[in-house]
């Protein structure tokens, strides 16, 4: 299966600011943004991905949660700050794959928003040794790809954050066999978030057993929440109607890419 992936590009990047004041980084190998521009990098962190998987998963005192892909690492550190800010006792072992080293090996230069300040120390052991652990947190950065990765994990998965790049651009990551490997490590009532609202993905998701639901951030754009349960208080997305309007509706392939 090919990659598409261009190991002489990945070195090419550019620093942005985004419109919340954050930075993020231009990669020229995907042609695209870490973060969206528009919703801001930690805001699209915190409204897209964590305060929508910790509000659903509330009840737990202890979250593994999977990160795809750490990337800058602001999901992972906005997790973080989100749990101090709220004073939550929660235990968080979060496993993220990356296949970009040299990317992790340098966040300790990157120019942070000052809500994460208080994890400069964090962020240096990251990018030296890959993994963090305290009393409360256990990060550990994978390097490799995810693909090869996330078949690996023993843990299971009560979150994901699916934040690879877009399907357009990065599409193995979003592929119906993908989700499939997703599904395996998942809890029951695990929770995926994901910007992305295509139809592909959310049919990706839908053929593996995910129900499909709408989320709206107060301070970003729509974006997609998921579960192999059926969650009260959020839209529903009835994909089987979505089918029989829709005939053209489908899910990538890892075949489109053999």
């Amino acid at each position: 299966m090919g990659s598409g992936y261009d190991e002489s590009l990945r070195g090419q990047k550019e620093v942005i600011v985004t419109e919340d004041g954050s930075m993020t980084l231009y990669s020229k190998e995907f042609d695209q943004a870490y973060h969206s521009t528009k919703d801001g990098a930690l805001q699209e962190s915190l409204q897209k991905h964590v305060i929508p998987a910790f509000s659903l998963q509330k009840y737990k005192d202890k979250l593994t949660i999977l990160d795809i892909c750490f990337g800058l690492g602001y999901n992972t550190l906005a997790t973080l700050y989100y749990v101090k800010l709220n004073h939550l006792d929660t235990k968080v072992h979060i496993i993220s794959p990356e296949f970009d080293r040299e990317l992790v090996e340098s966040l300790s230069t990157f120019e942070y928003p000052k809500e994460f300040d208080s994890f400069k120390p964090i962020i240096r052991e990251l990018s030296q040794n890959f993994c963090y652990e305290d009393e409360q947190f256990k990060i550990e950065v994978l390097i490799g790809d995810a693909r090869e990765v996330i078949p690996k994990i023993s843990e299971k998965i009560d979150i994901v954050y699916q934040d690879a790049f877009s399907p357009k651009q990065n599409p193995l990551l979003w592929t119906k066999e993908y989700f499939h490997d997703i599904r395996v490590i998942c809890n029951d009532d695990a929770i995926i978030t994901t910007y992305s609202t295509a139809i592909a993905t959310r049919m990706g998701l839908y053929e593996n057993g995910f129900e499909i639901f709408i989320y709206y951030g107060e301070e970003a754009r729509r974006s997609t929440i998921a579960s192999p349960q059926m969650i009260e208080g959020l839209e529903y997305v009835d994909m089987e109607l979505k089918k029989q309007r829709n005939k053209d509706a489908r899910s990538i392939s890892d075949k489109e890419f053999q």
